[in-house]
């Protein structure tokens, strides 16, 4: 037991032999913290490493520092890339971009327009406005035009904004403001579509024509009137006048005077054709052939003018009514001062009655059949 014991001892005490010495390692941590905390020399400069990496060459060379250029690599930027917007990394960036470049527009040109003094306009001077002339793109054309597919909210919060630049190009334009009015066009222009503009340009020149007049180069107006379901195409022209006598040469007065064939010149007549049929055989009944006639009684203009009518759909009253409305009308194309008085008949208006439809269990719209008790 001691023999075990005895070895056990040696087998422990040449371990320990084999251990290098505790002092040693002291030593070396010592001298490791010594010159860890070795304050530099008094002439020498401190540079932060991380300066290090934006100075050139010939920097380094003349503060003392020796760089190899063999050695020396390129390193990637440290500094992150910025995005090119703040909505980059939302699913929409260019709807959101272009909302907040059409709200900086607006402020912008309310900004202009105020140090004109053009803004607030009253109510009356928003009215005498030119009308607004829309030619924006839908929304399938609006999705293509922002790169993503867009709401019906989207579109309509977009749409207002527009809608808002326009009106402020339309006041500058009526202020001979140029300068904005061209800067708001070229922001409102890459949101109209080829169909809208083509439209548009339409509605311009048929305003154009109407301002123009209604007359065609004949002479001739044409005007357009519905009733129930009936509708009616009328054209409408002077009756032309006899020569006037006096203007002839006379070679005997004494014998025309003295002739007794000399007689007054018959009033004028005028002709109202129906589908090219006279209108007393068209109509029959003498309430239909009076409405026609109204607005020519009315205006003081019976037998000034012939009128050729073309009527389709409905019956005798509701034709007779499409007419009646497109002859006021024509009476207006060619003398403008009896519109207050047609006007005043109601005869320029579209009469909007309708016929009532036939309800079930009902013998027509609103007749009811005999009540039974057994």
């Amino acid at each position: 037991m001691a023999t075990v014991g005895l070895k056990a001892f040696e087998l422990f005490a040449s371990r320990l032999s084999c251990r290098p010495p505790r002092l040693h390692v002291l030593a070396l941590r010592s001298l490791t913290t010594t010159a860890a905390t070795t304050p530099p020399p008094p002439n020498s400069r401190f540079v932060p490493p991380a300066s290090l990496e934006t100075m050139d060459e010939a920097q380094l060379e003349g503060d003392g520092f020796d760089v190899d250029r063999r050695s020396r690599r390129p390193r990637p930027e440290s500094r992150r890339p910025v995005p090119p917007s703040p909505a980059f990394y939302t699913a929409r960036s260019l709807y959101y971009d272009t909302l907040v470049q059409l709200q900086s527009a607006l402020s912008l040109s309310r900004r202009a327009l105020r140090a004109q003094h053009l803004l607030p306009l009253p109510p009356f001077a928003l009215r005498a406005l030119p009308p607004a002339q829309p030619a924006w793109a839908n929304k399938a054309e609006m999705s293509l035009i922002l790169q993503a597919p867009l709401t019906a909210r989207m579109y309509k919060r977009v749409v207002m904004l527009l809608r808002e630049l326009d009106q402020y190009e339309r006041i500058a334009r009526v202020a001979d403001a140029t300068e904005l009015e061209d800067a708001i066009t070229d922001i409102t222009k890459g949101f109209e579509s080829k169909k809208g503009i083509q439209a548009r340009d339409t509605r311009i020149r048929a305003r154009e024509v109407k301002e123009r007049g209604p007359l065609d180069r004949y002479g001739r107006s044409y005007t357009v009137g519905r009733r129930k379901t009936s509708a009616a195409r009328v054209w409408m022209i002077e009756v032309q006048k006899p020569k006037d006598s006096t203007s002839e040469p006379v070679a005997n007065t004494t014998s025309i005077l003295s002739s007794s064939n000399a007689t007054t010149p018959p009033p004028p007549t005028s002709t109202v054709l129906i589908n090219s049929v006279p209108i007393s055989n068209y109509f029959p009944l003498p309430a239909d052939r009076e409405g026609v006639l109204r607005p020519l009684k009315l205006a003081g203009l019976l037998g000034a003018f012939n009128v050729f009518a073309l009527v389709r759909g409905g019956g005798t009253s509701g034709q007779s009514g499409a007419i009646a409305l497109a002859v006021a009308k024509g009476c207006v194309a060619h003398v403008p001062e009896v519109e207050p008085i047609l006007k005043k008949a109601k005869l320029l208006r579209r009469d909007p009655r309708m016929v009532e439809r036939k309800k079930t269990g009902l013998a027509k719209a609103r007749k009811r059949y005999t009540w039974v008790k057994r």
